[in-house]
């Protein structure tokens, strides 16, 4: 293939000494705090018992499996060809496809009342399949793409370390909540207010590493692409757990974490793979993607949490409505385990007792007179 860029009639150039400055070290550090905040928050949210469950019962799991590393890369080799996009930009979105499952994915199964045991074992398990499933993956899938080899490219060592980012901090939240409960709380709490600092961080740090250079990728067709992708991940991983009868939980649990794509590895791939004068602004495109996949995980959010408070509210109205035709309507059709005559005999009695005794002494009246 030939080393010029395809993706971009503009003059494109990194920023001077990029992922190397002050600011591009300081995000990163800021990173990966963040990342073992969240799954030390989230590792108090489990238990050993639920987490042996779904090893033993690896259903859920494997369904898993197969939407991440079998849903991700048809459709982004598809949504390549459908495109029809060049070589460069085809292989950078065939890279995101073939990432294992995102931490991303744990916040938004937690959000949306997942189950966050089976979230925490799927994407330990993508990440350690990830392994041998990404050369595979690329290798199947590149060709045609790209001449060159993908299988010193695939960053080893960066996911090992992040297997062990989730792990670590996963058992430490675990072990915490099995044996000294009574900090959970507080843990939590703290989690949240340094996940809210360190978020505002990350987008002024982001803001002003990458600047101006991400409005180069904002193509037509790799907005569409990197806003579909994530969508069709979503919705795939929900209807592949519904075909096999998962439960409501593990159903949205699926879907997050197919939808998700661990950003990182996938810009790693990149830097690696090309040089800045062949893929040009395409190496933003995780950047563009990670937004989409937030936008869209929060816009599903919103709509489970809207549907959630709609039934929970029809389900108030239905209760008062059976308590009232119980309790005032008919307060004694029910209660004595007689007949249905007796039943109206008794209300029609008890509703009308004088009426019955006026008309019982006229009778009597008439019959003495007689």
């Amino acid at each position: 293939m030939e080393a010029f860029n395809e993706s971009s009639p503009f003059n494109f150039s990194l920023p001077h000494n990029f992922g190397k400055r002050p600011t591009d070290r300081a995000l990163s550090i800021i990173l990966v705090i963040m990342l073992l905040t969240i799954m030390l928050s989230l590792g108090c949210t489990m238990e050993f018992s639920k987490i042996k469950a779904h090893f033993w019962r690896p259903k859920g799991l494997a369904v898993a499996l197969v939407a991440q590393f079998g849903i991700m890369p048809l459709t982004a080799f598809g949504l390549g060809k459908f495109f029809q996009l060049n070589n460069v930009e085809a292989l950078a979105i065939l890279i995101c496809g073939c990432s294992p499952g995102g931490n991303l994915s744990n916040i938004f199964t937690l959000a949306i009342k997942g189950d966050m045991n089976l979230s925490i074992v799927m994407t330990t398990c993508s990440t350690f399949f990830a392994l041998g499933m990404m050369p595979l993956l690329l290798y199947l899938y590149s060709r045609g793409i790209y001449d060159g080899s993908l299988k010193d490219k695939v960053p080893y060592g960066g996911i090992v370390i992040s297997l062990f980012l989730i792990l670590i901090p996963c058992t430490i939240g675990i072990i915490l909540k099995s044996k000294r409960p009574q900090y959970v709380p507080y843990v939590t709490k703290g989690g949240i207010i340094l996940l809210l600092l360190c978020s505002v961080a990350v987008v002024v740090l982001s803001a002003l590493n990458v600047g101006k250079s991400i409005l180069f990728v904002m193509t037509p067709h790799l907005l569409a692409t990197s806003s579909l992708m994530p969508f069709i991940g979503f919705l795939l991983g929900y209807l592949l757990s519904a075909l096999f009868c998962l439960n409501g939980r593990s159903k949205r649990t699926v879907s997050m974490e197919t939808g998700c794509q661990n950003i990182q590895l996938c810009s790693t791939i990149l830097n690696v793979t090309f040089p800045p004068e062949v893929i040009g602004p395409l190496f933003f495109f995780p950047l563009l993607y990670m937004i989409f996949q937030v936008g869209e995980g929060l816009l599903l959010v919103a709509i489970f949490r809207c549907y959630e408070k709609c039934k929970h509210s029809s389900d108030n109205t239905k209760m008062t409505y059976k308590v009232d035709a119980t309790e005032e309507t008919l307060p004694t059709a029910l209660g004595n385990g007689t007949y249905k005559g007796e039943e109206c005999n008794v209300g029609f009695t008890s509703a009308f007792p004088k009426e019955l005794d006026s008309g019982q002494k006229a009778t009597e009246q008439l019959n003495v007179a007689n």
